[in-house]
């Protein structure tokens, strides 16, 4: 298999709502496609995929200018289009590995992070996965359960292949993934939260109060800002919210946004946040936190004497400090739980990581493992569809979902893309009041069984000449 072209086409979008992650606030973004034409055994194919270019996700330098932030993404997309153009293997994961030695030499000679320069490779990655299982019109799970994709845990070291994929992956993907609702840090949390003047009315929901009663959620990632006091009256609100209705079985994450510069420091703030007796009932229900500590400091060496020594620590994972293919098993050795999937992170990488995951369940089967599904506004009609479809495939029940909380469903999406989406994907979506799709998020679940049936989860060939278009290349 080989590329024969590669096409990167770029939109403008606007949210629906400022989203505060970490140090920034997004109110628009691009939104990148990746459409690839493939030769596989001297037949054509084509494969897709797409992602938002986030400013501060994938570099957090406070004083860069985004726009700045915006260019280095698309470059490192247009290096990986460049260089997928060169390579020929026979079979997805081969391609992956030679593309992402690739990028890697040309990121290290440039001084690029990892994790940004691989974000190429993984819209790459993925637009050959899509084409792949269209070639052979068989769904993702199914080919790489058996081995049709090329997996080999090999080609990361001794350690990851000590589980098979037969004990790492469920036998079936899962019907449902629970939708884990972000809690942004200027999120309202009740309606009453909402000034006159920023009361939206497209007819969705905008408050935690009424996304909680109106999608059913039960699972909760609440962002943390860090400081103690403002932290605990934050979850004490939301907390006193949710006594007011019956959701016993509700589970919460929280995410540190990098708030913190040692473990040390986190465990200390942690301990005074937890001996809060209001929070007790809180503590109970939480299942993990993601990433407290400064990506540059997260993976040092003062975190496992802090983690060793710690008892009764809440499972934490790395997400922004799992930049190469080794950062979860060096977190892991420090004492980390785990880490977070994300497709911009990479799917061969992910499926090596909860290889690895299981090989240390076997190993320490005291000890807390987990490979979370998080996600950064991630977005129909194609980045959203991709990502659930490995996270069912990898039996990732709780997935963050937050993309249609930030964005008028696909109200902005061209209407013969709209069309397709709900003649092949009306589980998934649902039509909207106002005659869009947006997700459909019933009881707190999402329907996978569209997805599990399509090749990449994508049921149908995207049009996008139809997009309002910021830029587009062809390599």
């Amino acid at each position: 298999m080989h590329i024969l072209k590669a096409r990167l086409r770029t939109v403008l979008l606007k949210t629906r709502m400022p989203f505060k992650y970490g140090i920034a606030t997004m109110t628009t973004f691009p939104l990148a496609f990746i459409e690839l034409q493939c030769q596989i055994n001297g037949n054509k194919t084509r494969g897709w995929s797409s992602d938002i270019l986030p400013p501060k996700w994938f570099t957090k330098e406070a004083d860069k200018d985004p726009m700045v932030e915006i260019i280095e993404m698309q470059e490192v997309i247009e290096r990986a289009c460049l260089a997928s153009k060169e390579l020929q293997a026979d079979q997805p994961f081969d391609f992956w590995c030679k593309l992402y030695t690739c990028q890697a030499t040309w990121a290290a000679e440039r001084n690029i992070p990892s994790l940004l320069a691989q974000f190429g490779t993984s819209l790459i990655e993925r637009a050959i996965i899509d084409a792949y299982c269209r070639y052979h019109g068989k769904p993702f799970h199914q080919l790489l359960r058996h081995h049709g994709l090329g997996f080999d845990p090999h080609w990361f070291g001794k350690p990851f292949a000590l589980a098979s994929m037969d004990e790492t992956m469920p036998a079936k993907p899962l019907e449902y993934l629970i939708a884990r609702h972000t809690v942004g840090l200027s999120d309202p949390i009740l309606d009453s939260d909402i000034q006159p003047s920023e009361r939206l009315e497209d007819g969705l929901p905008q408050s935690l109060e009424h996304c909680i009663a109106h999608y059913g959620i039960k699972h909760l990632k609440i962002k943390i800002a860090g400081d103690k006091q403002e932290d605990a009256e934050r979850l004490l609100r939301i907390e006193s919210m949710l006594e007011t209705k019956p959701l016993e079985d509700t589970r919460f994450s929280l995410d540190g946004n990098e708030r913190f510069d040692s473990m040390a420091l986190f465990k200390d703030y942690w301990q005074r946040l937890e001996s809060d007796p209001r929070l007790k009932r809180f503590f109970k229900r939480i299942l993990f936190v993601e990433q407290p500590l400064h990506r540059q400091s997260a993976l040092e060496g003062e975190t496992a004497a802090t983690l060793s020594s710690w008892d009764h620590s809440p499972p934490i994972i790395i997400d922004e400090s799992d930049g190469d293919i080794h950062s979860n098993e060096k977190g892991l050795s420090l004492g980390y739980a785990g880490t977070s999937h994300k497709n911009c992170k990479g799917i061969f990488k992910s499926i090596a990581n909860a290889c690895l995951l299981k090989a240390k369940e076997k190993e320490f089967p005291n000890r807390p493992f987990l490979i979370s599904g998080e996600d950064l506004c991630n977005q129909g009609p194609i980045s959203v569809i991709q990502d659930c479809c490995v996270a069912a495939s990898l039996g990732i029940a709780s997935v963050e979902r937050n993309g249609h909380h930030y964005c008028t469903g696909l109200a902005d999406h061209p209407t013969g893309i709209q069309k397709a989406i709900m003649q092949n994907h009306d589980d998934f979506y649902r039509l909207h009041d106002h005659g869009w799709p947006t997700l459909h998020i019933r009881d707190g679940l999402i329907s996978m069984q569209s997805l599990n049936q399509s090749p990449f989860g994508l049921g149908f060939e995207p049009d996008l000449g139809d997009y309002p278009c910021e830029a587009d290349r062809t390599f």
